[in-house]
């Protein structure tokens, strides 16, 4: 009961700045495994999505080749190679980033890939593509976190297993 009332008395006497303060310590203690297990999910629906848009079942489709050939037109690059390894990326990648399986690869060749988006494609889409190089950048400079394959097999090559 007397801790109670000084918890209460001490709080009174608390600036609104040692609250806010208060308040981005708290904001300090979200784990970097959460935020990163966000970024791999969101940002791996994403592209799955994307991927789901180029084929019909295992086949790319025509429509995903005509995209590269009129709309897309990456340089040096054929229309054709462009849409199958494109809709390849946009699963592989994906998976890999969803279990936390190379994810810093995968999160880097993604990365690559948004960039030439961002330069050939689509360069007015700068603050969409701004919003995937931030999640990417997550997990390539922190790492998967706590909730992926690679920090088993981490876990595992410490161990000397």
């Amino acid at each position: 009961m007397q801790d109670q009332m000084m918890t209460a008395v001490t709080a009174e006497r608390e600036t609104v700045p040692q609250r806010l303060y208060g308040i981005l310590r708290l904001l300090d203690r979200i784990p970097h495994d959460l935020i990163a297990l966000i970024a791999r999910l969101s940002i791996a629906a994403v592209f799955w999505q994307s991927g789901q848009t180029k084929v019909d079942g295992w086949h790319v489709t025509d429509n995903a080749v005509y995209l590269f050939q009129t709309e897309y037109r990456l340089p040096l690059v054929d229309p054709w190679i462009a849409a199958h390894i494109a809709a390849f990326s946009e699963h592989f990648f994906p998976v890999l980033l969803v279990i936390g399986f190379a994810s810093r690869l995968s999160a880097l060749a993604l990365l690559g890939m948004t960039l030439v988006i961002e330069i050939f494609v689509y360069p007015d889409a700068w603050p969409t593509h701004g919003t995937w190089a931030t999640c990417f950048l997550v997990i390539i400079a922190g790492g998967p976190g706590r909730i992926a394959i690679d920090h088993l097999i981490a876990r595992l090559l410490r161990r000397g297993v």
